[in-house]
This record gives structure tokens, sequence and C-alpha cells, in this order.
């Protein structure tokens, strides 16, 4: 390598997601010489999802194969020890959960090229997990040389769990707030509620659903996003007679989820606590939140965390606190207008892709330092 500046490899499957890119253009541009790994696509319940090339300035952005794809404890990438070999990084920021076998294989192959090393958690449950991921979850937390949580209760989990080296407080990804802008006008119409997430039981749509049944008036629910609950929502839908009311939209790819977005009156995340997950942070919030649009969400996890005074919160699992909520933001328009400036101020304040970018590397000068 001729660069003098620092290395940086990481590896991650999140970046498969076009606008998530944004941000490692921003990281490359403070300085610093950046190589990206990703699989060509990823599998999880919401089918296969391929990789975007949306944002890719300034650095470069590569594919690896997956072994065992879809399978999110046991998948490793091939051909990645010949990879860190030919960038010889200074940094394999390694974007997965310290209990996963990708990140085991990617501290390995790190630290035998003599990079220092990073990890990133959502994590916020303290589980106990059976071995080996026990073991290697141990070991990375001895070994690595710095930790980055996306929340807080995700930062005091691994504290919990014995952690005791570096720790930055710094969400995964951020905002675009240029791409994803508020309505120039709010067309007349049905007042459009919109949900944007995987459909799965603990997100909260069922009750979404049971919410929007008690509604009055002219409505439209959106649904985006896919799932294995995609066929029960649709026959819960048809019980309640409101298939002429929800639209499921599918997968988006994430250049169009903006404009998407914007057209939405109130965006709602209902997600449910389960014993073994809770909300880690949300990220259809800050993007509509972003976009000028009022959120409502649950109580669960770190919804209320992301969503701070600027939207409503109400108790998980509850339909009518919902129902009230959805109506007082249509009704309320005083309300809805502040919760539209306020959610924007907001994430300009806090989740733009540019101030992660910003943490993200000050986080790797320090560990050069």
């Amino acid at each position: 390598m001729t660069s003098t500046l620092p290395r940086v490899l990481m590896i991650s499957k999140a970046i498969i997601v076009g606008i998530y890119q944004r941000k490692l253009e921003l990281m490359a541009a403070q300085g610093i010489d950046l190589l990206a790994l990703a699989p060509a696509s990823w599998r999880d319940e919401r089918g296969e999802v391929t990789l975007e090339h949306a944002f890719t300035s300034g650095y470069r952005l590569e594919t690896l194969p997956l072994r065992f794809n879809g399978s999110y404890h046991l998948h490793l990438y091939a051909g990645l020890n010949r990879a860190i070999r030919s960038f010889q990084p200074h940094i394999v920021h390694i974007d997965e959960e310290p209990y996963n076998a990708a990140a085991w294989q990617m501290l390995y192959l790190a630290r035998r090229a003599g990079a220092k090393t990073l990890f990133f958690t959502w994590q916020n449950i303290a589980r106990r997990y059976p071995p080996p991921f026990s073991w290697g979850e141990r070991w990375i937390m001895r070994q690595v040389d710095y930790a980055i949580a996306g929340t807080q209760s995700a930062g005091d989990v691994l504290r919990v769990k014995g952690y005791r080296k570096p720790l930055a407080v710094i969400p995964q990804f951020g905002v675009d707030p240029d791409l994803f802008v508020p309505a120039e006008m709010r067309p007349d119409g049905p007042y459009r509620i919109g949900f944007i997430g995987r459909l799965v039981e603990e997100k909260g749509v069922r009750v979404l659903l049971e919410a929007c049944a008690a509604l009055t008036g002219d409505w439209q629910l959106t649904l985006i996003g896919g799932g294995p609950l995609a066929d029960d929502l649709r026959a819960q839908a048809a019980r309640l007679r409101l298939l002429d009311r929800v639209t499921f939209a599918g997968q988006i790819p994430s250049a169009q989820m903006p404009a998407h977005i914007r057209r939405f009156d109130v965006v709602a995340l209902p997600s449910l606590t389960r014993p073994n997950w809770k909300e880690q942070f949300g990220r259809a919030l800050i993007e509509a939140m972003s976009s000028g649009v009022p959120v409502i969400g649950s109580d669960s996890g770190a919804i209320p965390d992301v969503i701070g005074a600027v939207g409503l919160i109400v108790p998980e699992g509850d339909p009518l606190a919902l129902k009230g909520a959805l109506i007082q933001i249509r009704d309320d328009r005083t309300l809805a207008e502040s919760l539209r400036k306020k959610g924007r101020a907001r994430v300009l304040a806090h989740y733009t892709h540019a101030q992660i970018a910003a943490q993200t590397v000050a986080v790797y000068r320090a560990m050069l330092e």
C-alpha cells in the first residue's frame, strides 16, 4: 500500500442497504483509507436482500462470498484472510455482534495481521448464550481493542457482561438530511399512517391493525417491509374488514424510501418486548423525523430515548392507547406541526450520517494514538 492515510477495513452485512453507505463516504472524507467488505446478498425473514450500490465515492466497496448465508450466528466470509493480507489495515472494524462466528473469524484474522480491532453491538438485553457462543463472546471482549454500542443500554449490557476496555456509544448509521427531507406541501386526502419494518411479531403490527380498526373517518395504512407474518397480517386485516384500507407495500429499495415516507402523516412503531428482544433503536423513527413526519412509538427498549420529547410514546401492546395517539396527531394540527419541526431538529442535532461518521472516525484516531 502506498497511502499514508490510516487504513480501515470494515466488514459489514448491514451496508448492503444503499442509503447506509453515505456514512462510509463521509468517513472516508475525513482522512482515512477505507475498504468496506459486504456480502452480495443477505437472507433473513424478509427474503434475500441484495447489495445496493448507492453511495460509493471516496472509498472501496467490495464483496466477499458468504458461507451459511442467512445463519445469523454461524455465517462466515470466504476469502477474508486474503483480503486482510492484501489491504494490510491498521484497524479492522468488526460490524458484528461479539457472539457471532463471523466476528470471531474477523478478530482472529485481524490479530494475526497485527491490526487493531473494534466491534459493534446493539444487544440491549444481558442474554446468556450457550457454548460456544458464550465462549466466543468472552474471548472477543478480552481481546478486542475497542467497542461501539448503538445505545447506552447496549453499552451497559457490555459492562454487565464484563467488558472493561474503551467503549463509545454511537448509533450504527444515521440519516442523510438532504435525502430525508420534509414534503413541500401536504396533499389533501385520507389520513396516511405508515409502518416501516420487518413483519414479525415483535414489531407489533397486529396491535397497529387493531388500533386502526377502531379509527373513524378516512384513513389509509401502508406497511412497508417483508417477513414471515405477512400472510397472517393480511388475514387479520380481512377479519377486521380493512383490506381496502391497508396496503402491503413489501420491500422497497432504500433509495425510494424518502419519497414514500414524506407522503405519510404519521409513522408508528408499536414494538413489543420479548424475553430475548426489545427494540434496539428503530431506524424508521429517525427517517420519519428527518422527513418532517410525526412519530408514535411504544415504550419498548430504546424507542423513548430515540424519540425523546418530539413524538408520542404509548404503552406497548395497547391498541386503545395507540388509537388515541393516532387520533391526537390527526385532529390536533398545532401538535402535529410542532412534532414535525421538533422531530426534524432532533435528527439534525443528533442523528445525521455526518455526525455519526465523525464520531466513528474519532474512535479510529483514538485507537491509533
